[in-house]
């Protein structure tokens, strides 16, 4: 898509350092707009010349940020198509399953105003260290999806664009007008709790779902995919440890974690990314009995978010805690990838801490995180210590002073 020539041959999307190779594919169950769709990644087999996909699937995506970043579309498109419009994800479009035993599986939520592949660093290293990884698109206006409706009917009928993707696009008919649904900012005068702590039940009700079509794939059910991709779901058929499930999300999706780890305890632990605590209802809090490891940026939180995950804190559920140091919120996106020192920090994409360095810290501690509670046979214990902070890059907790008064 876009600039073929590309802005900066030296950014790119690290590839994950497992031992496994990476595959992925787009889902897309349902054609409403209570259906789902998902980025999923997995061990694949090796293959020649693999297609890598385009890390934004098709222009849209760009004016749904501009509309979250307050720009205008026009500027803005050409833009994000000169820095963003050639990188590719480290991972091969629609490659064969590799089937190894069974996988455990991750269900990953996106943030305030992104979309399923913008996290895809971190997903592709999940899946090259033996995870099959669900990257939930959600709907509920914080992100962006396309549909068509049918004048005959007035029926919806959801399908995805691709321009210039290895991915092609379905066949559109003559009769079926293109609409997009983008981000929305809240209305003057609107209370915002209401709508984020409706949209955060969405969100994790989409994650349940996202889990459920999973469960129907690994049980050999027939699940049609709406996009007619070329990769057979049969293929994975028998192949998901459905024992050893997480959960995990930034900001907003950091949010939906806690969300579904009270809404379905098929989920056994969640991974909370520089979590948005907002819209949450605290009522919820002692219905969370699983696991759960907050890992923060320095430059984001603030003393009423902290204390709120503190309300969190059990004597008999683990609750762990780490800051990493220079980094900031946009540290976990891969954004920070893909703009050099001077964007990245005037965009406030990137940290003073090397994000490579930040990648490999937090994905390290949360492997160690899910090795000791999905009770999981690996190597990844050999980073325990990085889940109390034991690192100069890391600090135990949070870098975030709590007034006594608050505690």
């Amino acid at each position: 898509m876009g600039n073929s020539s590309g802005h900066n041959n030296t950014l790119s999307i690290p590839p994950g350092k497992g031992p496994h190779r990476v595959g992925c594919t787009d889902l897309m169950v349902g054609h409403t707009v209570h259906g789902t769709f998902l980025r999923l990644y997995y061990p694949c087999q090796a293959s020649e010349n693999p297609q890598l996909p385009d890390w934004v699937p098709c222009r849209e995506y760009f004016n749904g940020l501009a509309d979250f970043m307050k720009m205008n579309r026009a500027l803005s498109e050409r833009i994000f198509n000169y820095l963003f419009g050639s990188c590719k994800i480290p991972a091969a479009w629609n490659a064969s399953f590799k089937p190894d035993g069974k996988y455990p599986v991750i269900i990953f939520s996106h943030g305030l105003g992104a979309f399923r592949t913008l996290y895809s660093a971190i997903c592709v290293e999940l899946a090259s260290q033996g995870f099959i990884v669900a990257a939930v698109e959600h709907r509920c206006l914080l992100s962006v999806g396309i549909y068509y409706r049918l004048p005959q009917t007035d029926t919806i009928v959801v399908q995805l664009l691709f321009s210039n993707s290895p991915c092609p696009a379905p066949p559109v008919s003559d009769n079926l007008e293109e609409v997009w649904m983008y981000y929305r900012p809240l209305k003057p005068g609107e209370n915002e709790f209401p709508l984020r702590n409706k949209q955060v039940k969405q969100r994790a009700d989409e994650c349940i779902r996202a889990l459920d079509i999973l469960f129907d794939i690994n049980s050999g059910k027939s699940v049609e995919n709406v996009l007619q991709c070329d990769f057979d779901l049969s293929t994975m058929e028998n192949s998901m440890d459905l024992c050893r499930i997480a959960i995990m999300g930034h900001s907003f999706g950091g949010a939906t974690v806690i969300e579904c780890l009270c809404k379905d305890v098929k989920f056994k632990c969640g991974v909370a990314l520089d979590t948005w605590m907002f819209p949450l209802d605290e009522e919820i809090f002692p219905g969370v009995k699983q696991p759960i490891f907050f890992i923060n940026s320095e430059k984001f939180q603030w003393i009423g978010n902290i204390i709120r995950m503190k309300k969190l804190d059990s004597a008999i559920f683990p609750r762990k805690m780490i800051t990493i140091k220079g980094t900031v919120h946009q540290s976990f996106p891969d954004f920070t990838f893909l703009t050099g020192n001077w964007i990245g920090r005037l965009m406030k994409l990137k940290g003073e801490i090397d994000p490579h360095i930040a990648l490999d810290l937090f994905n390290k501690a949360t492997l160690a995180f899910f090795q000791c509670h999905l009770n999981m046979d690996r190597d990844f214990n050999q980073w325990d210590a990085l889940i109390d902070g034991k690192d100069d890059n890391l600090i135990p907790g949070t870098n975030i002073t709590i007034p006594q008064s608050s505690i």
